[in-house]
Formats: structure tokens, C-alpha cells, sequence
């Protein structure tokens, strides 16, 4: 190729950096200075493309000290192909915390890269699964990715993507597949057409889809919420379509896969197993004790592939990571006496359904009878759930229940019955058939419906009457919002149905005065609802309520940091979902809040207390984690509601119910629980990550804030490019930028806005204001147009300078330049690039030559900083400056180039540091492109010198 990687060309009338990505005859090209959207291909048989050189700095440049920082920070804010130990960190839209650099770094130690990452909720998993995916494009090792999640999460993925990562992802959904198919060629799949795709997992998994992707899926999987992927393979019964779909995908030995999930191990060995068997097939028959000194190699096989590490374990984790405190309270409220005759009126109803011919949700003949006894027995809890909710729920399920409807598939309706009732349905999309589970079922017998029609019309007309002053619970999450919002919290109030959260919502929204109130449900479609979020956000004092559908998709930290659990679900795991929402990395708020409310009185909800929540919240206390009920917590859950059904005393009686008699005890089950919580506690003893010290991280934390600047430069920059504009600029989180009287060239960065607020190192309170990161666009065109009315020897940042200091004891020389390195590796050549600030002390012999003395790196670095304390002379300056170039090419540019391969032996070095275990991996040759440009060249004059 006539022009190697990364040299300079002249093309278009401007210099270009020649990228990796260059053929024979097509040149791709980067503007120099300038960004990957501006990156053009050329034809070398149509245009001309001819070598470039970097102009030295000259008199036309000189300006003032500060210039040497500024011009420093622009550069390294326009590189892409960072030269640090991670080649897309310069692409990031966010600054990482160390933690999240360990499974990075794990993972750069795997050929392939075969991964489960189980950190705790609210730490950042999907960003650590995603800084993997973006370090292997960037290093060209990978070309396609593939996200396999559930669909109601597929759009927070793409979010992060586009937003943190710059990747643009195509979410494949049973609704997008058709249209996105529409684009392939002839013989062309979706994943040979899209490189990156959000994927859900039911989708992909039919048969008719599965061969398919089995055939073109990308290089890169990564699987979320992988607990939904794990079967016990000791149990031939317990296999399932995703975990199949999985495992043939690892076939592919040199597959890459990542695993996330903050629960992989449930208290089932076998299920566990299979997962780690996924990252090897060894795995399987890993004995279940692994402690001792015998299983000590065992463990750190495993401990190579897993990552799994507590909240509390990372506060301090190389600087400190603020994670809010927990705050939880129950708030108990007693039901009101017509609320009482309404709940016993019902449960006399659902008995009466229930006794007839069958003795509830066992096993049995499944003859059309057996069939509609049980869905009796579902239809009837669902009805039991919604009177408890609210009395708008009960009503509009007495009211449909008071319908028939044909029942086809008896079996599937039982399935998604037994999922709606015991809250494990994941999909949001079928929220609508809340109230229908109340629906009578006909499964082709012959009922007359005219007597219980009449009856469930009147239960519903008294649940009406229930409504408002008479809802004792209503009025109690009245008092707790007025009290959270006195507080200075804004809660979010998690409900069970859809006709409750609308209910609440519209009593709320009457009841606060100067509080504004909206309601996001399964009714509004899933594209929909961040914009409601971001509207209420604007209000200052607000309330969100919403049903399930906000408990997993969308992080609610920015904008609520309280979580109020108006119905009480039967799956823990549910409580901890929706208070995660807002308990996670990104709270603002030292402090979150979550109150659970409950009827002291109502027999169900004190059974779901005191059998469940409680002990699920006791464990998570004392270990900082949360585990899951042991066992089926299905059967738990059942047990528990037949026995409700199956006796004889009211509802709203004080009396709790136990389990004694009904199945497991509640003895039994604590015990249980208690010996899954210490299997767990000593599983995360076993695999914790110790394979990497925190003196590993640390060094390579260092180099790479060295090579692309850390939050605190990104701020510095942005404030002086700024005010030396005369622009107004304030000086607080966050930072406000008023544009009335900036320049054209500022005013059109900004697209035309009059007002910019950006948060730096804090997530936005506000939909206005915006994520200051090196990819956010009026930054990154701050910093490419400082350096390029630099070199046009205009604008804030001069290229050259003479300047008097007391930061210097001799005449001192700092020099600014710009390096680039072609890496080439075993699947790809590559160009990185860097900055190098470089200082010598300078003695002048015979008046004309220079001796230059170099200084330590650390000092160089400081010099940039070095306040003026007074003026050099117009003609002083120039003398100087021309001395100091006369003397380059033949003096102190060999001392430079030194110090420039230096740079580039310590880069490949932190290459092959990170890659240490993965000896194929690790290859990787660097070669210095020459010349060096020459960006900045500062003369520090000590006070005395004449």
C-alpha cells in the first residue's frame, strides 16, 4: 500500500491520518484533529492523495502559558484509537469506575472469551459486559455482536449502547424481525446484515428461528438475565429450549460468550452447574463441596471465568463509589369495615367456585372437568390478588369474570395463569390480561351464569363503594408520599394491576396539591414511557406510579430515590427488582427510601409478610445480597393460598395463618432458606475475585488516565475553552453555559441553543441537561475546533509561547507532540494514538546552539501548569522561539524521538500486561510513525533571565 497506516496525506484540500482500514486503491481517511464521523474513503484512481507533513509551530503562533494545557486536553479529546492499555476507552461516553475494569480485564486473559458476571444489583453489569464487546471491536478481534435478552429489556440495551458506547444496535423483536428482514440481500440473514443486535431470547429460540441464527450468529454473545438460560442436566426433565439454544452456540470453540445475571446461583447445585458449564464443559462435574486444599486448582479454574462481587465490596474498591444507603419501613394499615364485608364476601365466593369437585392445584386426570376445576382455582386467586389491590382492580375484574370465554388450549391457559398470579410472567407486553384471569372458563361444559352473573355484578358495585375515603390503604400511601415528599424524596409506588395504578394515580393527582402525578402502565407501549419518565422529571416535586412494567427496562435513579410497594408481590425476587430501579450505581441521593405497605388484618398479605418478604429482607441484611426461595417457590406460594382457600375463617380476621398441615412448614422452609443463604455466602467466599490485585488495576487505571484524561480534565477544558471565548460560564454542578454572546463558530456547536447544562462525573436531575463524556457532541466539537484554529494560528489555545515563570530555575523548553503507532496484532493492524509532553532545560553555548538537559516525565507534566509571572518582549519572544527551532532538527529532536519509542515499548508492554494469560492474544508489535508532529512549543523564562 502506498500509504501506511497512520501517516499523513493531503486530500480535499486538508491533512488526513491514514487509518488501518486503507486498501490498495481506497484511502479511508480521518481529517487530522478531527472526528470518526468525518472519517471518507477516496479512490486514489480519481483524486489525488499525496504525502503530508505537519507544519512546526512559529512567531505566527505565539500566545500565552495556558495555551499549553488547553492545547494538551484538545488533543487527547480527539482520540479515538487511544494508545492506553484499553484501545476504546477513547470512544467512551462515560468515565468507568475501577471495579468495572476487572472483568474487562479478566476477560482480555480468555481466548476465547468465556465469562459469567454476577455482580450484585445496581453495580453496572450490562456497562462491564459491554466495555468487553467494545474492547474486542476496537481491536478488530470481533466484528459482530449479539445481545440475547429478554424483550421488555432490549431497549435499555440499546440505550446503553448508543448513549455510553457509540455502538448502534437493531433490536430484533417478534414485532421488528419482519421489517428488519425486509433489508437483506437475497441469501443474506439479519445477523449477517446488522453487525450488532439486541436480541430476545423466546424470539430467537423456535425452532423455525433457531436453526438460523445457529448458523450466522456473530463472534459475541452475550447472554442477560442468564439464570433464565440454567438447567439442572443431572434432571433429563428440567432441559429447556434456551439453554439449548446456549450451549449449541458454545460448540463454536472459538465463540466468545459473557453471561450476566445477579443471581446465578438459586440454591439449585445442578442449575448452577449448568451455567458454569456453559464457560466450560468441565464444569458440569465440579464436585459441591469445592473448599479445601485438594479443590484449590478447581477453584481458580472457575475463578478465571467468574466474577461475582458484593456492593459492599466495592465502595472503596481504588477511590470510593458512592452507592445510597437502604432505608425500608412497613407501613400497616387496617381494612375498613365495608372493605372487610367486601374481601369476605369474595373469599365465600372463590371457595364455593373452588370446592366443587376438586380439591385445588394438585396433580391429576387432566379430563375437561379436571381442566376447569383448576382454572378455577387461578381464576380465583387472581380475583382474590385484585380485591387486595384495590377496589378498582376488583371491579374491573368481578365485572369481567361476569363474562365467558371459550378456552382452546386448556393447558397453555394455566401456564400463563400460574405466571400472571405468582408475578413470574417477565413480559410486560401481556399486562392487559390482568383482570381477564378473573374471567369464568368454559372448557365445553354447559354452566348457567345467570345467578353468579347477578351475584358478581353486586360484588363489584360494592367494590366501587369501596373506593376513595373508604380505602384505608389508599389513605395511608396518601400520608407516606406527603411524608416522603416533605422529605425532599420523589417515590415511585409499584402496583400489581393496571386499573390500580390508574386508580391511585387519579386520587393521588386530586389529593396533592403542587405535585405532579403520572401513571406509566403495560397499556402505555414500551417506546412511550421514557418520555413520560423524562416529562415528569421536569417537575420538580412529582410522583410516579406504575405497574411492573417500570420494575426491570428502565433506570429510574436520576429523577426518584424512594420505592413504594403498594401491592405486595408474591415473588421476592420482584420487591428487590423494583426497589433496584433506584437502589443502584448513579443515585444521587445518599439515602433511598422503599415502604412496603400491607394489611395487618388481611390474612394473605400477612402470610406473604411473614413466610416470605421478611425473611428475604432478613437474609439480604445480614449477607448484603438477596437469595430466592428455596426450592419451587411456586409450591411454596400455592401451599400457602389453599390453605386460605381451604379454610373456613374470614379474610380480614386478625389471625395469621401458618403453614402447619398445608405442606412444608414454616419452620421447614426457614430452615431451608437459611441453608441456601449458606451455600451462597460460602460459594461467593469461594469465588472471590482474587485472580487480579487491586495493585494490577491501579497501574493500568493510571495509564489510562493518563492517555485520555480523566472527568476532571474533560471539566477544566470545557471551562477555559469557554470563558477565554468570553462566554458565561458558571462554575458549579452543573456547569451552565449562557451562548447569548458567544461567537458564531461556539453558537453554531451548540446547534443553535441559547443555554447548555452538562454534569460532570454525576448522572443529569434534569431532562435538560446533558452527560459531559469525550463523545458528547458540542464537547468534542469544542475540542476539535480549539485545535484546529490552533493550527490555523487562531483561537484560545496558541501553539507556541515565551513566557517568564517562577515554576523554572533555567530556561526551559516544553514540548507538546502528537504520536501514532501502528499495532499490528495476530488478526489485525491497528493505529493508536498519543500525546507526549516532553520538557529539557536548556543551556545556550556559543549563542546559538542549545544542550538540552531532559527532565523527569512527572515534571514535564507539571510545567503545564506553570503560571506566568510576567511578559516577554514581541522581538524577545521570536528570538527565542527561533533559537529554540533552529536547534530541532539537528539537536533535540533525536532526544524527543527517544522519549517517543519509549512511549511506544511502554504501550506495547501494558498490551501484552493485560493479555498476559492469552499467549496468542497477547502478539502485538508497535512501530513509531515518524515524523513526530510537533503541536506545541513553550519557552519558560526564569524571572532573571535576560
Amino acid at each position: 500500500m502506498k500509504h501506511a497506516v497512520g501517516s499523513l496525506v493531503r486530500a480535499r484540500g486538508r491533512d488526513w491520518v491514514v487509518l488501518p482500514e486503507s486498501e490498495e486503491d481506497l484511502v479511508v481517511l480521518r481529517p487530522l484533529g478531527g472526528t470518526d464521523l468525518e472519517v471518507a474513503g477516496v479512490l486514489t484512481s480519481i483524486e489525488s492523495v499525496e504525502p503530508a507533513s505537519f507544519a512546526l509551530p512559529s512567531t505566527k503562533d505565539l500566545g500565552d502559558l495556558r495555551s499549553a494545557r488547553m492545547l494538551t486536553d484538545a488533543l487527547k479529546l480527539g482520540f479515538r484509537s487511544s494508545a492506553g492499555p484499553f484501545r476504546s476507552f477513547g470512544q467512551l461516553g462515560f468515565e468507568p469506575r475501577p471495579y468495572q475494569l476487572v472483568p474487562l480485564m479478566m476477560a482480555l486473559r480468555l481466548d476465547p472469551v468465556r465469562l459469567l458476571i454476577a455482580d450484585d444489583v445496581g453495580v453496572g453489569k450490562t456497562c462491564e459486559a459491554l466495555m468487553i464487546c467494545a474492547e474486542l471491536l476496537a481491536q478488530g478481534e470481533i466484528k459482530r455482536v449479539c445481545v440475547l435478552t429478554p424483550p421488555h429489556l432490549a431497549v435499555q440495551w440499546q440505550e446503553e449502547m448508543a448513549t455510553k458506547f457509540g455502538l448502534q444496535a437493531e433490536v430484533v423483536l417478534a414485532s421488528t424481525a419482519a421489517a428488519l428482514e425486509r433489508g437483506c440481500r437475497t441469501g443474506e440473514t439479519l445477523f449477517d446484515r446488522y453487525p450488532i443486535t439486541i436480541v430476545s431470547t423466546d424470539f430467537i429460540k423456535a425452532d423455525r428461528r433457531r436453526s438460523e441464527f445457529l448458523r450466522s450468529a456473530p463472534e459475541m454473545i452475550v447472554v442477560d438475565e442468564a439464570h433464565t438460560v440454567a438447567a439442572d442436566t443431572r434432571l433429563r426433565s428440567s432441559r429447556h429450549q434456551r439453554h439449548q439454544l446456549i450451549e449449541e452456540l458454545t460448540r463454536e470453540r472459538h465463540r466468545h460468550l459473557i453471561l450476566v445475571t445477579a443471581t446465578p446461583h438459586s440454591g439449585n447445585e445442578g442449575a448452577f452447574r449448568s451455567l458454569l458449564a456453559l464457560l466450560n464443559e468441565e464444569f458440569l462435574d465440579l464436585p459441591e463441596d469445592l473448599s479445601g486444599d485438594r479443590n484449590r486448582r478447581l477453584r481458580e479454574q472457575v475463578a478465571h471465568h467468574l466474577v461475582q462481587r458484593r456492593r459492599a465490596n466495592l465502595i472503596h474498591y481504588l477511590g470510593d463509589t458512592q452507592f445510597p444507603a437502604r432505608q425500608s419501613k412497613e407501613a400497616p394499615y387496617h381494612l375498613s369495615e365495608d372493605y372487610q364485608t367486601l374481601l369476605n364476601q369474595v373469599l365465600n365466593y372463590a371457595r364455593a367456585q373452588t370446592s366443587e369437585g376438586h380439591s385445588g392445584l394438585g396433580s391429576g386426570t387432566r379430563t375437561n372437568e379436571a381442566w376447569a376445576n383448576r382454572l378455577r382455582w387461578w381464576s380465583a386467586l387472581a380475583l382474590l390478588r385484585a380485591i387486595a389491590s384495590s377496589p378498582a382492580a376488583g371491579a374491573a375484574t368481578l365485572r369481567r369474570r361476569a363474562q365467558t370465554q371459550e378456552i382452546t388450549n386448556p393447558e397453555d391457559a394455566e401456564r400463563i395463569s400460574r405466571q400472571r398470579v405468582l408475578d413470574l410472567f417477565g413480559d410486560d407486553e401481556d399486562a392487559q390480561v390482568d383482570e381477564e384471569l378473573g374471567v369464568l372458563t368454559d372448557v365445553g361444559e354447559d354452566t348457567a351464569f345467570s345467578v353468579q352473573q347477578r351475584k358478581l355484578h353486586e360484588l363489584a358495585k360494592l367494590a366501587d363503594s369501596c373506593q376513595g375515603d373508604r380505602d384505608a390503604k389508599l389513605i395511608l400511601v396518601v400520608e407516606e408520599v406527603h411524608r416522603l415528599l416533605a422529605d425532599g424524596f420523589s417515590p415511585i409506588i409499584f402496583c400489581r394491576f393496571i386499573a390500580t395504578a390508574e386508580y391511585v394515580a387519579a386520587e393521588l393527582a386530586s389529593r396533592l396539591r403542587g405535585v405532579e402525578v403520572r401513571a406509566v402502565t403495560g397499556n402505555i407501549p414500551s417506546s412511550e414511557r421514557a418520555s413520560i419518565v423524562d416529562e415528569l422529571a421536569e417537575h420538580p416535586r412529582r410522583v410516579l406510579v406504575a405497574t411492573d412494567c417500570l420494575s426491570e427496562g428502565i433506570n429510574l435513579q436520576d429523577y426518584f430515590n424512594a420505592v413504594i410497594h403498594y401491592d405486595l408481590s408474591w415473588n421476592p425476587t420482584r420487591h428487590e427488582q423494583r426497589e433496584g430501579r433506584v437502589d443502584r450505581f448513579g443515585q444521587t441521593s445518599p439515602e433511598v427510601r422503599v415502604v412496603t405497605c400491607y394489611g395487618s388484618d388481611n390474612r394473605i398479605d400477612g402470610l406473604v409478610m411473614n413466610v416470605l418478604l421478611r425473611k428475604h429482607e432478613s437474609i439480604r441484611n445480614s449477607l448484603g445480597i438477596s437469595i430466592p426461595v428455596p426450592g419451587d417457590p411456586n409450591t411454596v406460594v400455592e401451599t400457602l393460598i389453599r390453605g386460605v382457600l381451604s379454610q373456613g375463617e374470614q379474610l380480614g380476621q386478625g389471625t395469621q395463618l401458618t403453614l402447619e398441615g398445608l405442606g412444608p412448614s414454616e419452620a421447614e422452609l426457614a430452615e431451608a432458606w437459611n441453608a441456601s443463604a449458606k451455600r451462597e455466602e460460602a460459594l461467593r467466599s469461594v469465588f472471590a475475585q482474587n485472580t487480579l490485585s487491586p495493585d494490577i488495576v491501579a497501574q493500568e487505571l493510571t495509564e489510562l488516565r493518563q492517555a485520555i484524561g480523566t472527568v476532571a480534565d474533560l471539566r477544566r477544558f470545557t471551562r477555559d475553552a469557554l470563558v477565554s471565548e468570553g462566554v458565561s460560564v458558571n462554575n458549579d454542578e452543573p456547569m451552565v453555559v449562557h451562548l447569548a454572546n458567544a461567537s458564531t463558530a461556539i453558537r453554531d456547536l451548540a446547534h443553535g441553543a441559547r443555554e447548555l447544562s452538562f454534569r460532570f462525573g454525576s448522572p443529569p436531575r434534569d431532562p435538560r441537561e446533558r452527560v459531559a463524556s469525550r463523545v458528547e457532541p458540542f464537547i468534542t466539537g469544542l475540542g476539535a475546533w480549539v485545535l484546529d484554529s490552533a493550527l490555523d494560528h487562531a483561537g484560545p489555545a496558541a501553539r507556541a509561547s515565551v513566557r517568564r515563570t517562577p515554576s523554572v530555575k533555567q530556561l526551559t523548553v516544553l514540548v507538546v507532540a502528537r504520536l501514532r503507532f501502528e499495532l499490528t496484532t495476530r488478526v489485525s493492524q491497528l493505529l493508536a494514538e498519543d500525546v507526549l509532553v516532553a520538557g529539557f532545560g536548556a543551556e545556550i553555548v556559543d549563542n546559538r546552539r542549545i544542550v538540552p538537559t531532559w527532565i523527569p516525565p512527572d515534571e514535564s507534566l507539571n510545567l503545564l501548569d506553570a503560571e506566568s509571572s510576567g511578559n516577554v518582549g514581541e522581538s524577545q519572544a521570536d528570538e527565542f522561539l527561533n533559537l529554540v527551532l533552529d536547534n530541532y532538527q539537528n539537536g533535540w529532536e533525536t532526544g524527543l524521538r527517544e522519549r517517543a519509542e519509549l512511549r511506544g515499548l511502554a504501550l506495547r508492554e501494558s498490551h501484552l500486561r493485560v493479555r498476559e494469560a492469552s499467549r496468542t492474544r497477547g502478539t502485538v508489535e508497535v512501530r513509531l510513525m515518524l515524523p513526530l508532529d510537533l503541536v506545541g512549543l513553550y519557552v519558560l523564562l526564569p524571572g532573571n533571565l535576560r
